[in-house]
């Protein structure tokens, strides 16, 4: 199984060349909307950029089958992180990346061209198939705003594969957390930080006395927990009457999630109450978690079709989430994929022409191999 490198590599460098950002995908979604139709797939765009106040929506591409398989799901997301705007690639020693002002976008560039790769040589070398459903997401990136928002009756999938994991490729991702995510304003009481500090009471200092009590980071081997974001203040002359928190907590058991976040809502609830201030704390479920064993369908093919290639395939757990989450949620048994890209979300992003390669051929051998 032999895919074109040079129609896959041409193909990278023009996507990742086509600005794109989370609720912002209207150009690459018409130059994937293009590329499908052109495949002969059944393309449908639903209305997911209205849901989240986007500018597209989820493509949707089905491609009946020849022969008697499961129907087969493949994913990959349309969005990247900041800054992803303006990137120019660059190849040197068979290793591309950006210029080094920008991301690369392999993260999921790679994904989205080695899907579309090895549907064009089966359909080249006339190779039977069965179904084959695509799904091409919007807002993956820093929320999942995309998979949430579709229609999961457009599927048939027995089976379900993300082209979005870390690790070379041959890495399969069968477990990843839930999560939860944490919001609190503490009300703390104004004054003058100069003339009357005492007659205050600081917002700020009830939030970092309530976070040096919180266990965070890494809680255990299936549970982490942050507070990312704190805003506050107006002036070092004011003793800050408002304080907002933002957190979240992950977890592969909803018992330990459900614990971690209890005890942080409870730590600020009680430092409040030490200080004789209020507090408003909202928390909300981001996503399910999800498992998978090594004798499921989705999972066996995968190794199969990884050792039918020579690859060694990996069996790993993450501690991230993706759109594998929400349409694990829907019912389609779906794990995560390695792609071999390195240093996402970064600078200095990369990924070499040979995984790039690779990562066509493995969704080639699924496809043949079901």
């Amino acid at each position: 199984m032999e895919v074109n490198q040079q129609r896959l590599v041409d193909e990278f460098l023009e996507l990742v060349t086509i600005d794109s950002s989370p609720k912002d995908e209207r150009l690459i979604a018409d130059a994937l909307l293009a590329k499908m139709k052109a495949l002969g797939f059944t393309v449908t765009e639903d209305d997911a950029g209205e849901k989240i106040g986007g500018t597209a929506g989820n493509i949707i591409g089905v491609l009946e089958g020849q022969k008697d398989a499961p129907a087969l799901l493949f994913c990959a997301h349309m969005d990247r992180v900041h800054p992803g705007l303006g990137i120019k690639p660059q190849i040197n020693n068979g290793v591309i990346t950006s210029d080094g002002t920008t991301i690369l976008a392999a993260d999921d560039v790679a994904g989205v061209v080695a899907i579309l790769e090895a549907v064009r040589v089966i359909q080249e070398q006339k190779i039977p198939h069965g179904r084959l459903e695509i799904l091409f997401t919007v807002a993956e990136e820093g929320g999942l705003f995309g998979a949430k928002s579709v229609d999961p009756s457009h599927f048939k999938a027995k089976a379900g594969y993300f082209m979005d994991a870390l690790g070379p490729v041959g890495t399969i991702v069968t477990a990843a957390p839930a999560q939860k995510g944490l919001k609190a304003t503490i009300h703390g009481k104004a004054a003058h930080a100069g003339v009357a500090p005492e007659e205050g009471i600081s917002a700020i200092l009830v939030a970092a006395q309530a976070i040096t009590k919180m266990k965070l980071g890494r809680i255990d081997s299936e549970t982490t927990s942050n507070i990312g974001i704190i805003k506050g203040g107006v002036a070092t002359n004011i003793i800050p009457d408002l304080v907002e928190l933002q957190g979240e907590a992950r977890s592969r058991n909803n018992g330990k999630l459900d614990q971690q976040m209890d005890h942080m809502v409870e730590i600020i609830k009680a430092t409040c109450a030490e200080h004789g201030v209020k507090t408003d704390i909202t928390v909300d479920h981001s996503y399910s978690a999800f498992g998978l064993a090594e004798d499921d369908y989705v999972v066996s093919l995968a190794v199969k079709a990884a050792k039918a290639l020579g690859l060694e395939p990996t069996i790993e757990s993450t501690g991230g989430g993706s759109d594998a989450n929400i349409i694990n949620g829907y019912g389609i048994p779906s794990v995560v994929l390695g792609v071999g890209y390195t240093n996402v979300h970064t600078t200095s992003e990369a990924i070499t022409i040979e995984q790039l390669v690779t990562a066509a051929k493995y969704v080639l051998s699924i496809i043949t191999t079901s």
